[in-house]
């Protein structure tokens, strides 16, 4: 005897078997949808199969088209009288359907990333281990050095940026993308969604309709600025000095902290570690005794971001889909190599606006604009930042198909996808799978909403 129960949501299985003498069930085929709270519709020809015999040793085999995963289980019964019930759980590490991204209001303050009581409570462990012990040396980028084995990851990042910004101006020739007059959002298609989400100036006199237009690529890739740091480990910037201190994209600094030179742009790189004399006090250790540093490696080539009149759009489809593969490769290589540095180089973010700087403590400048600074003159509250605060993926409406426009009253069927990811989709590059959960590619989605008021 089995029985079988069928987590979709989670994409896991659990299976009750049972042994005993002369148990021959027959061949049973399950259909099920693996979307919920969705009908029937193109989201069942998901289907998962069991057929079995228990007479011998046999095979299971289950196969999920959601993610191409075949388990493959062999059975062996014994001839006994007593049933002896074993359960087997399988898993589906991507999901088919997962939650879209929420939407914070201006009035909202940033969730932290870890509780502070977690914070408090792993301090307070820390305190205690420490206890009797001698203290540990500071190591890099602490110490005011950087650390060597991360410095190709910043040349890496660096140039995975400007990449993607040199094809988007490409890509923006050929596929269409479009971006509201009075608001942030943005559409990937030739005809902007017809859903009421604008919050910009007069939006109630608009009854929330967007008003459209060209995008260009700061619309795509938010230029996120941020101040730049001569040391790493200077004073806080005060308020007097927010002019007179050059600011860039946040993750050009990220790059110039971990090791990259620009000259255009220097920074201090010390030789020896720092000599702490306080809490926040330190002095430069003398490097005057050292030897004058050895020629090093050639470093790697830095490119540079094209003008608008060099642009050159692709001719063909080939060129138009190997232009999209490299476009989503380099924005995989620029967030997963920040990601990387910020577990090393502090980042923060301030919890009330997007304001982001690149260092061991926020900056002093009063120029948080956000809900009620007034209460705190216009002091940002600086947090630890995630990559998306970072980069910010920009969502944007998943299309299915492009000559289509989307119907308002399909709204709950439609997925989203990051801005780059949906333009290089449209552009016929292959979706990575940490992003086919939100864009929903399994939903059978309705013709109509007569059709969409029989899902059950």
């Amino acid at each position: 005897m089995a029985c079988a129960c069928l987590n979709s949501h989670f994409g896991s299985a659990v299976l009750w078997l049972s042994k005993r003498k002369n148990t021959t069930p027959n061949s049973s085929f399950l259909k099920c949808n693996p979307q919920q709270n969705f009908s029937s519709l193109d989201s069942l020809k998901n289907i998962v199969s069991w057929k079995f015999m228990l007479t011998g040793e046999k095979t299971l085999t289950l196969q999920r088209n959601c993610s191409l995963v075949a388990y493959q289980l062999k059975i062996t019964t014994a001839p006994q009288k007593l049933a002896q019930f074993q359960a087997k759980v399988i898993t589906c590490d991507h999901p088919q359907n997962a939650d879209l991204p929420r939407y914070y209001s201006k009035k909202e303050k940033k969730p932290f990333p870890v509780p502070v009581l977690e914070l408090r409570r792993a301090a307070r462990g820390r305190f205690k281990k420490s206890k009797g012990k001698p203290k540990a040396p500071i190591l890099p980028p602490k110490n005011g050095l950087v650390v060597r084995r991360l410095i190709p990851v910043a040349y890496r990042v660096f140039n995975a940026r400007i990449t993607l910004i040199n094809n988007l101006k490409k890509l923006l020739k050929v596929v269409p993308v479009l971006a509201c007059k009075h608001c942030t959002e943005i559409h990937v298609g030739p005809v902007g969604h017809p859903f009421r989400s604008c919050r910009g100036p007069n939006a109630s006199s608009r009854k929330g309709h967007h008003e459209w237009a060209d995008a260009v690529v700061e619309d795509v890739v938010f230029p996120l600025e941020t101040f730049h740091l001569y040391d790493r480990l200077r004073r806080r910037i005060t308020h007097e000095e927010r002019f007179s201190i050059p600011r860039i994209p946040a993750v050009v600094e990220l790059c110039i902290q971990a090791g990259v030179d620009l000259p255009e742009y220097p920074t201090k790189r010390r030789r020896k570690p720092i000599i702490r004399i306080g809490k926040s006090e330190f002095i430069d250790a003398d490097e005057s005794e050292l030897p004058d540093p050895d020629p090093e490696a050639p470093k790697p080539v830095l490119l540079i971001e094209l003008p608008d009149t060099e642009i050159i759009p692709p001719s063909s489809k080939e060129e138009i889909v190997q232009l999209a593969e490299e476009t989503i490769e380099a924005w995989e290589t620029m967030r997963g190599g920040a990601k990387r540095l910020m577990k090393l180089y502090t980042v923060r973010v301030c919890g009330y606006c997007p304001e982001v700087h690149v260092g061991p403590g926020g900056h002093k400048a009063q120029n948080c604009g956000a809900h009620k600074h007034q209460q705190r003159n216009g002091q940002h509250g600086w947090q630890a930042a995630l990559i998306d605060d970072l980069i910010p993926p920009r969502y944007v409406w998943h299309v299915p198909d492009a000559n289509e426009p989307l119907q308002r009253e399909l709204k709950s069927f439609y997925g989203q996808a990051p801005c780059v990811v949906e333009i290089c989709f449209q552009a016929g590059a292959a979706v990575p799978e940490q992003y086919k959960p939100t864009m929903r590619l399994d939903v059978g989605i309705p013709k109509n909403a007569k059709e969409a008021e029989m899902v059950v």
